[in-house]
């Protein structure tokens, strides 16, 4: 058996599945310690690389298109930290790094595993029930409805609109977007009665954040959305999950063009601060480099 350990976890291989086991340091990313042990099959597996670095390298397990809901929900987004399919080791574990790669790649050229995509997930996705906190509310996802509801970070269209219910099948796909620069991260709904194009700050059927880069656990709820719809690969509304919006469509507003955009990104900052989730010392310094930019 291979196996690879570092202070972000473990990775271990029998010749049929790669085991990642999260690390419990500080350190690591909280959306893989929320997501859990993952047991990837061969099936799933495109490839596996070892990137060397400075000191030390990096493990990147590379996944068949369509194997796995939350690479499709996130679409390339995460960082590495985040990515569960990414494992940063030290210098000393550079030779089991390099043997799991080689026993990883000798199994899929000896089972023939194809590169091409899945027409089918072979990774379940995340469990329900499952809630993420963001921004500007809350999604809750309980295997048969989503639930959005508000907080007062939210835009007047959305608490006008109130809480609302999604029934699974009446959606037709998630959009996930990572939080980049004055932009904002979402999470937004696709429901087969089309709305009006928003904004992901006055769509009531997407949650925002402007603060938390990742959007807390709301790509593993978006995750676990799409494993519960037809697969992309297959007709009717599994073709649309991910589907790009039109150009210029519900993508993050230029927060530098809104006069109020970084009003609520301080008291977005300071809701995070209030519920532990930032310490007085990373809510200053996110602060000073809020206020610099």
């Amino acid at each position: 058996m291979a196996e690879v350990a570092s202070k972000d976890g473990a990775w271990t291989f029998d010749g049929e599945v790669v085991r990642i086991v999260p690390g419990h340091d500080r350190s690591v990313h909280k959306l893989r310690k929320a997501l859990g042990e993952l047991v990837v099959p061969l099936e799933a597996i495109r490839g596996v690389t070892y990137e060397p670095g400075r000191k030390g390298g990096r493990l990147r397990l590379r996944l068949r298109d369509g194997a796995d809901p939350l690479s499709q929900a996130v679409a390339g987004g995460l960082p590495d930290s985040a990515d569960p399919y990414t494992l940063a080791i030290g210098a000393d574990r550079t030779g089991a790094a390099e043997f799991l790669v080689d026993d990883v790649r000798n199994s899929l050229l000896v089972w023939e595993i194809p590169e091409g995509p899945c027409d089918r997930y072979v990774l379940p996705g995340p469990g329900v029930p499952l809630t993420a906190t963001a921004g500007d509310g809350t999604a809750s996802f309980d295997g048969e409805r989503v639930r959005l509801e508000w907080n007062w970070l939210a835009s007047g269209s959305k608490t006008d609109a109130g809480t609302q219910v999604f029934e699974l099948k009446d959606l037709t796909g998630v959009e996930w977007v990572r939080q980049v620069g004055m932009g904002y991260g979402y999470l937004r709904f696709r429901l087969r009665t089309p709305g009006p194009d928003r904004s992901p700050e006055e769509d009531p059927r997407a949650l925002s954040w402007g603060i938390q880069k990742e959007g807390g656990t709301t790509a593993l709820l978006a995750a676990a959305v799409l494993a519960r719809l037809p697969h992309p690969s297959g007709t009717g509304g599994g073709k649309a999950a991910l589907e790009p919006a039109p150009d210029g469509a519900g993508r993050p507003a230029d927060a530098a063009a809104d006069p109020d955009a970084m009003v609520r990104r301080l008291r977005e900052l300071g809701e995070l601060h209030r519920q532990g989730v930032l310490t007085d010392e990373e809510f200053t310094a996110a602060k000073r480099t809020l206020l610099g930019m």
